[in-house]
């Protein structure tokens, strides 16, 4: 076993792997199997490639050894691989199939460092688990992945603050981390007042629960505040003006006051689940901050909810079509 497979023993350790990586990759298998012995030098040549902590991980299950986990999957053939993204199942491949597998992972890592772009040596999230600002309720998980950072468009932004991407970004702020010496701005701020407007497209059609804002402004500095009110809407082909985002009716409006944010500097702010079961778009409107501050700032934002299937599935097999 190389250092870049990790062999499971256990269903709480692999429990515990689909809770510190985003993504796992894990190899159904048995020692009798065949094909299993065909792919498995394929299978440790990718996990070696394109593993990375906290991020990628790959697994080799012994399907013998581990009949809870088996079954808990529904794993009826050898091998099987199964793809996890933010604990749960999104894609198989079932025989041993190089082109399909290597197609499947590589597509799959793509997506993770398109995801990742830009988040700087320093502060990037394969240094380790993902940071929590807020613990994620229980029944859904972290979405943030399904975000697709190029699209995204962030309107009066200040050029002197981070990028929109940093918002997105897994690691801990860098207002949290004591004695910091990195220069890099991993937050956003408003420029000409305290409004900003961000628009997020999807990769698939997400079912959104909670929305955790994070936000650091500098101690001491009155001119820089935390949002205060914002507006949600859902399903938009682009972004809306400022004009449009105060006259339309938002899918939802939130208020935010001191009593909201943690000790991490996060807000988990409920969501009115039945009004976002569809969701392909979401555009935040902080419509004001709070208090008298001439800007606002947010440093992450985490969408937690349900991920659905991606539009542009390729040669990935839907897992709709195994149940």
């Amino acid at each position: 076993m190389t250092d870049s497979l990790v062999q499971v023993t256990s269903k709480q350790q692999f429990d515990d792997l689909l809770s510190s990586s985003r993504i796992v990759v894990a190899d159904f298998y048995a020692d009798w199997c065949g094909p299993c012995k065909q792919i498995a030098p394929l299978y440790a040549s990718l996990a070696e490639q394109i593993s990375r902590p906290g991020l990628l991980t790959f697994v080799k299950i012994d399907s013998d050894k581990n009949q809870d986990l088996a079954k808990e999957y529904s794993v009826s053939a050898l091998p099987t691989f199964l793809l996890f993204r933010n604990g749960k199942v999104i894609q198989k491949v079932q025989g041993a199939n190089p082109t399909e597998l290597k197609a499947v992972i590589e597509k799959l890592a793509s997506e993770l460092e398109s995801l990742a772009e830009g988040s700087g040596s320093g502060s990037g999230s394969g240094s380790g688990p993902a940071w929590k600002g807020a613990e994620i309720p229980r029944g859904y998980s972290d979405v943030t992945s399904e975000i697709e950072i190029r699209g995204c468009e962030l309107l009066n932004a200040d050029d002197d603050a981070g990028p929109v991407r940093v918002l997105f970004e897994s690691s801990k702020p860098s207002a949290l981390t004591q004695g910091a010496t990195s220069t890099a701005k991993d937050w956003v701020q408003s420029g000409a007042d305290d409004q900003l407007l961000l628009f997020i497209p999807f990769q698939s059609t997400i079912k959104l629960h909670t929305l955790q804002i994070t936000s650091f402004p500098p101690e001491g500095n009155t001119d820089v505040s935390r949002p205060g009110v914002i507006r949600l809407f859902i399903n938009r082909t682009s972004n809306m003006d400022f004009g449009e985002a105060e006259d339309a009716e938002p899918t939802q409006e939130i208020t935010l006051g001191p009593e909201d944010w943690n000790s991490e500097g996060t807000a988990s702010i409920g969501l009115r689940f039945v009004k976002f079961q569809k969701t392909t778009t979401l555009t935040i409107f902080v419509q004001r901050g709070d208090g008298e501050a001439d800007a606002v700032r947010i440093d992450r934002i985490k969408l937690i909810g349900e991920a659905g299937t991606k539009r542009d599935m390729g040669k990935l097999q839907k897992m709709e079509e195994d149940e």
